[in-house]
């Protein structure tokens, strides 16, 4: 195999990984950023981001009927597939997919919740068919919170708080096609998630994570939308009085819980190559929220923190093989950066600063602009280290709070 096509919103981790791995990558995209084309020999996007041009918004131009066409244009000349969010593996010949080919029953939240809810703790859902419905759910039990949240899709985006009073529910929009929401129990507590090695024999967790969710202060307008990680998981690790051991750390039993019951979610899917898994901790209590059928988010802080390749992880665990992960050697964090108002970027490629738009392109308010990657030997001087380097983005287009 040498010619690799990747498939998805926003390929340039990935394309960067196999690319250090000596293969010709095809790249078929959204964003079409430019640093990704240091990393891939062959670059189509539905974005053509051109100076004093706005980018719009990604919730209304992003169209995957447009996105598997220009993939299939590229699919011909490659030796294999890897589908990341916003592409579907069904798009291609199943010879030519190195994952996990069937990702409907996972993907769809409430296939997905009916497969586990026997197994795991899950969140209450329900496919309501009206309003009607919905306040008769919500007034039936109010104790409890829910959120309206896309059947499918990823990144957080469009999940909102319900809430019930009087004979009537706020927070539900009259343009809302029911047929394409869950009504969900809200989990409130701590948002993790674990990225999982599988063959079809046997799954590995190899790092746990803590979700940066609905950071206002990175210009993300969704409450739930997606903003980062730190890895590994804090609580995973020994406390701050003590000394961290030489490239590694020990975990905690709840890491371990973490762990053992991502690698159980993953294992019970029969899913293959690098797979996520997000949880709500809720005092100890864990819940399955989502599963993630192919590469996550953590990808680049997952290499950071382990020094390893994950396209060789996954590739070989495709093939059948676990690669020998050691424990995390630091702490890595990703944050996406969002634009605080509608601006003409600058060049703004610093150390750490990734998925870089094209000077003198407009980027919308709330819409992302950059990924910084920082590392640390703590928690606390890994953040510190990567709001800074945000702080230096936002300096930079003249929204320096």
């Amino acid at each position: 195999m040498e010619n690799i096509l990747v498939v998805g919103v926003n390929t340039r981790a990935v394309a960067c990984s196999l690319k250090r791995l000596g293969y010709t990558v095809y790249s078929a995209d959204y964003f079409g950023t430019l640093d990704l084309r240091s990393c891939a020999d062959r670059v189509e996007s539905i974005l053509d981001q051109k100076p004093g041009i706005s980018c719009g918004r990604f919730s209304k131009n992003f169209n995957p009927n447009l996105l598997r066409e220009i993939a299939l244009g590229m699919v011909g000349d490659v030796d294999g597939v890897i589908s990341l969010a916003g592409s579907s593996p069904s798009w291609f010949p199943s010879g030519k997919i190195i994952g996990n080919m069937e990702v409907n029953g996972v993907e769809d939240k409430f296939a997905l919740f009916q497969r586990l809810k026997k197994y795991f703790n899950v969140p209450m859902t329900y496919l309501p068919s009206d309003n009607a419905e919905v306040w008769e759910i919500i007034s039936n039990a109010p104790e409890k919170k829910f959120i309206l949240k896309p059947r499918s899709g990823a990144g957080g985006y469009g999940v909102r708080i319900l809430q019930g009073h009087g004979s009537g529910v706020t927070g539900l929009p009259e343009e809302v096609n029911l047929s394409q929401w869950l009504l969900q129990e809200f989990i409130e507590g701590e948002n993790v998630s674990a990225s999982v090695l599988s063959t079809p024999d046997e799954a590995h967790t190899i790092l746990t994570s803590k979700q940066i969710i609905g950071d206002c202060t990175l210009g993300q307008r969704e409450p739930f939308g997606y903003c980062g990680n730190l890895v590994p998981y804090p609580g995973g690790l020994v406390s701050r009085e003590e000394k961290v051991p030489p490239g590694g750390s020990s975990p905690t039993n709840r890491d371990l819980k973490i762990s053992q019951m991502a690698a159980k979610v993953v294992d019970h899917l029969s899913l293959v190559g690098s797979n996520g898994v997000d949880f709500i901790n809720r005092n100890g209590e864990l819940y399955v929220i989502e599963v993630n059928p192919r590469l996550q988010g953590t990808w680049e802080c997952a290499e950071l923190s382990l020094n390893r390749n994950m396209a060789q992880a996954h590739l070989e665990a495709c093939h059948g093989q676990l690669l020998e992960v050691p424990s995390p050697q630091k702490f890595a964090a990703k944050m996406v950066v969002h634009a605080r108002e509608r601006l003409p970027v600058s060049d703004l490629h610093f150390p750490g600063v990734y998925d870089l738009p094209h000077p003198g392109v407009i980027i919308e308010k709330g819409e992302p602009m950059v990924t910084v990657l920082s590392t640390g030997p703590t928690p606390e001087a890994t953040i510190t280290s990567a709001q800074k380097k945000v702080d230096q983005v936002y300096r930079s287009v003249g929204q320096d709070i």
